[in-house]
C-alpha cells in the first residue's frame, strides 16, 4: 500500500493534488469531467466581499506554451458563494479551499470573518490584488504590506491561512519570510507572471487591460525554482503551482520542496488533467517503490 496523504497546517488531504484558483470555477463547472472525490482539494475562484464585474474584454490571449489572462477576478461575491458553491462542494469527499480577494485590508478581513462559520477547510489569500488605498501596488509586492495584511487576516481567521505569493518581485524569499513573520500557516506559489501580447496586424494590445497574468507550461521552470528557494528559506508547508499539466511536472515541485501541488491552466486544454496527475503520482510511487509521498517532499537538495 502506498500512502499519498499529506497534512497542511493540521488539515489532511487524501493526496497532494488540488486545482489552482481561477481555473476550475468553484468545482461545479468541471464535475461532469472529473470525479471531485479523487482530488485532495478543490480551490475555488477568488471570492470578494461584494460582486466584482471583472475587466473589459478581450480578457484572454494564447501565448507560446501558455496563456495570458486579465479576467479581473470577476466573481458573484461572498453571499452567492456561501449559498450556492459551498453546499455543492460539501457533496464531495474533498477538502475545500476558498481563495479570497479584496481591494483593501478591510475587504479581505470581511470575507475571512464571514467564512469563519462556514464548513470550509483552508483559506487562500490572493495578495496579487492591487491595494487601492496605496496607489494600486499589489499587497504581495511589498514585504511590509504582505506581513501587515497577513497579521490582520489572521486576527479574523478560524481556518488556517495560505498566503499566495506573487512572482513579480525581486526576491521571492523576502516575501515568503514576510508572510511567515505575519503568521501565515501555509504558502502557495506562484501566481501568474505579468506579461503582454500585441496584435501586429490590428496594431493594438491583445488584452483590453494591456497586461495580463501569464500561466501555463512556459512558467514552470521559474515556478520550480521559486518553490525550491522558498522551501530553503522558511519552515512553512508549500503548495506549488505554475505550468503543471502532468504527474511528472507535479513531482518536480514536490521534489523541490512542495507538500502539495495545484493544477491550473492545464484544466483549460485538458479538463481531466488533475485526476490524471493523481493517478500518475501513484504510478510513479509504485514504480519507485516509494511507500509514502512525504519521502519525496524536498528530497532534492
Amino acid at each position: 500500500m502506498i500512502k499519498t496523504a499529506v497534512t497542511l497546517a493540521g488539515v489532511e488531504l487524501k493526496n497532494p493534488v488540488m486545482t489552482a484558483s481561477g481555473t476550475f470555477g468553484s468545482g461545479a463547472e468541471y464535475s461532469e469531467f472529473i470525479d471531485l472525490n479523487k482530488l485532495g482539494a478543490v480551490v475555488t475562484k477568488g471570492v470578494a466581499n461584494v460582486p466584482w464585474p471583472g475587466n473589459p474584454t478581450p480578457r484572454v490571449a494564447e501565448t507560446a506554451s501558455g496563456m495570458l489572462n486579465a479576467i479581473g477576478l470577476q466573481n458573484p461575491g461572498i453571499d452567492v458563494f456561501c449559498e450556492r458553491d459551498i453546499p455543492f462542494l460539501k457533496k464531495y469527499d474533498t477538502k475545500i479551499i476558498v481563495n479570497v480577494c479584496g481591494k483593501s485590508t478591510e475587504d479581505y478581513c470581511e470575507v475571512v470573518e464571514r467564512l469563519g462559520n462556514e464548513p470550509v477547510d483552508l483559506l487562500e489569500i490572493n495578495v496579487s490584488c492591487p491595494n487601492v488605498k496605496e496607489g494600486g501596488i499589489a499587497f504581495g509586492q511589498d514585504p511590509k504590506a504582505l506581513e501587515a495584511i497577513t497579521k490582520e487576516v489572521k486576527k479574523y481567521a478560524k481556518q488556517p491561512i495560505i498566503m499566495k505569493l506573487s512572482p513579480n518581485v525581486t526576491d521571492i524569499t523576502e516575501m515568503a519570510k514576510a508572510a511567515e513573520a505575519g503568521g501565515a500557516d501555509i504558502l502557495s506559489l506562484i501566481n501568474t507572471l505579468t506579461g503582454m501580447k500585441i496584435d501586429i496586424y490590428k496594431k493594438t494590445f491583445a488584452l483590453a487591460n494591456k497586461t495580463g497574468g501569464m500561466s501555463g507550461p512556459a512558467v514552470k521552470p521559474v515556478a520550480v525554482r521559486m518553490v525550491y528557494q522558498v522551501a530553503q528559506a522558511v519552515k512553512l508547508p508549500i503548495i506549488g503551482m505554475g505550468g503543471i499539466s502532468t504527474a511528472e511536472d507535479a513531482l518536480e515541485f514536490i521534489l523541490a520542496g512542495a507538500s502539495a501541488v495545484s493544477v491550473g491552466t492545464a484544466n483549460f486544454f485538458n479538463p481531466y488533467a488533475a485526476e490524471e496527475v493523481v493517478r500518475g503520482i501513484e504510478d510513479y510511487m509504485k514504480s519507485q517503490k516509494t511507500e509514502d509521498i512525504c519521502q519525496l517532499i524536498g528530497a532534492v537538495k
